[in-house]
């Protein structure tokens, strides 16, 4: 899906809801569609600032809180890092180097096992939007074993 069929569904989403479509909302929702990684509330502040300087930080945690109980919007935590916000879309965990920082997005399914697992034996669902496994990327663990 193109970034403007995906602005068009976010707009829509929102009106679907009864919002009120601001020029914050449409700049946060445009700065979402435009990044190609996760990004901090930090980040889309100052990406929103850009278009529209006098829109707060609170404004924008509103309005990713608000997103994403439409569910248009996801957060993660990975790492020791602020909380990220990417558009939901599929459903994925996360790799992060521990050394560094590197974060690699793997489909859910690699989480079915664990899953079920952890299900049948402590009753506990996972929620695979937020799982972040801690380790060495490729690289770091190459570097790592040659020293």
């Amino acid at each position: 899906m193109d970034g403007d069929q995906r602005l068009e569904d976010i707009i829509s989403a929102l009106r679907a809801d009864g919002k009120r479509l601001t020029i914050a909302k449409r700049t946060v929702a445009r700065v979402l569609v435009e990044q190609t990684d996760h990004v901090t509330a930090d980040e889309i502040t100052r990406a929103v600032q850009r278009f529209v300087p006098d829109v707060s930080p609170s404004t924008v945690y509103r309005i990713l809180e608000e997103f994403e109980r439409l569910n248009l919007v996801v957060h993660a935590h990975v790492g020791h890092s602020a909380t990220v916000y990417h558009l939901a879309g599929a459903v994925h965990g996360h790799l992060v180097c521990t050394n560094c920082g590197a974060t690699i997005e793997i489909p859910a399914r690699h989480f079915d096992a664990l899953s079920g697992d952890l299900l049948k034996t402590f009753g506990f669902r996972l929620d695979r939007h937020h799982v972040a496994i801690a380790g060495l990327c490729a690289r770091c663990s190459e570097a790592h074993a040659e020293s």
